[in-house]
């Protein structure tokens, strides 16, 4: 268990669009031997094969191909890939479908090819996903036979929530930026950041294609435009140019302690649990998940770190508080082996309480049919 590190990162003034802030990271130096592709994959929907006997369908507009040198020596961003879309094309009776061979897979030469957020998505959709490790009397038999699936999750597409949507097509690209922060009503909703600056501009018009969570698409349909943090400089004490740099930089030095000590706290005071997916010579990419804290702010991600730990590549997800209940529930009752008046005893409430919490979380198939309706029964008893 060890927490985000966003070293080697410094954040440049906001820019707002209603109730949408987005903060520029700029990186003190370039991870130049780690290079960023997209490979769009158009409409189809997308069918990933995790395994010999699982799998599952999800919205999958672009992969990342990661490009790295094992010498150390610059690495450049490996082929090019045009989309475009005809306008006057009959539209297409069907919806395609293409077959992805796991969310991570290896290609020609020094390549990988990888499932942006699918990663993160994985790890949390596979949490405990095999259920109960003990036929406690209380399970169901489809829980013991096929576990948890299906495993189904919502979340919303950039493009489709109009403000973020907005935002990101009239952002202005900072100059040396290799990431951003994504703030919805002063919300943290997501952080993408790339190893190399050209590698951002490129990749900058993949953030409207992103999955985004409930919490999100709440904030900017329901919140008031957020406040424009803008510089103001007294004139009274400028005497010359060398002064107004001066004070210029002092303002921008505010603003970064500002958003680097109060703003991103939900992100970087936690500490998650990480799962190497592959090494690429001196980079590894890891998916980490939460300790899943009940009405605290959870994220979920995935990350390229270099040999010394630093972050080269990063993208996080904002899991709704209905997300990150099902995730305590399942990580409480795996930690008490899936017994149910143990895992009550743990959480402080009765078992009956906890069954129920169960059903509304959407696990209610789980329980044997008489004993979840034995719970209502002790529930209306009260």
């Amino acid at each position: 268990m060890t927490t985000l590190d966003l070293t080697g990162l410094t954040t440049r003034p906001a820019q707002v669009w209603g109730a949408v802030r987005l903060v520029p990271l700029v990186r003190d130096e370039p991870v130049a031997d780690l290079r960023l592709r997209a490979q769009l994959y158009g409409g189809a929907a997308g069918l990933v094969q995790v395994g010999p006997r699982h799998g599952y369908v999800s919205y999958i507009p672009h992969g990342f191909v990661a490009t790295w040198t094992g010498d150390g020596t610059p690495a450049a961003a490996y082929g090019t890939q045009l989309s475009a879309s005809d306008d006057d094309s009959a539209p297409t009776a069907v919806m395609g479908l293409r077959i992805h061979r796991r969310t991570a897979r290896r290609q020609a030469g020094d390549r990988l090819r990888f499932l942006p957020l699918h990663l993160a998505l994985e790890g949390y959709l596979a949490l405990h996903f095999g259920g109960p490790s003990f036929a406690w009397e209380e399970w169901s038999q489809r829980a013991i036979r096929q576990g948890l699936s299906p495993r189904v999750e919502e979340a919303y597409v950039g493009a489709e929530i109009r403000e973020p949507s907005d935002a990101l097509r009239v952002f202005e690209i900072h100059p040396g930026q290799c990431g951003v922060l994504v703030y919805v009503a002063d919300a943290l909703a997501a952080v993408f950041v790339v190893p190399h600056p050209d590698d951002y501009r490129t990749l900058h018009p993949t953030l409207l294609q992103d999955l985004y969570g409930e919490l999100i698409h709440h904030y900017v349909t329901l919140m008031p435009p957020v406040q424009d943090f803008r510089a103001r400089i007294p004139d009274a004490h400028i005497r010359s140019l060398a002064h107004l740099r001066t004070a210029v930089a002092e303002q921008e030095d505010a603003w970064a302690r500002f958003h680097d000590t109060t703003m991103p706290t939900g992100l970087l005071e936690h500490t998650y649990a990480w799962q190497t997916v592959y090494r690429m010579g001196r980079f590894t990419l890891s998916r980490f998940l939460p300790t899943f804290r009940p009405k605290q702010e959870n994220h979920i991600g995935e990350a390229i770190t270099d040999d010394t730990g630093r972050i080269a590549y990063l993208k996080t997800f904002r899991l709704s508080e209905n997300q990150v209940r099902r995730g305590h529930l399942l990580s409480r009752l795996a930690a008490n082996n899936w017994h149910l008046a143990d895992t009550a005893v743990d959480l402080g409430i009765t078992e009956a309480q906890l069954g129920l919490r169960l059903e509304s979380a959407g696990f209610g198939h789980l329980l044997r049919q008489d004993v979840l309706d034995g719970y209502r029964k002790r529930r209306q008893r009260f």
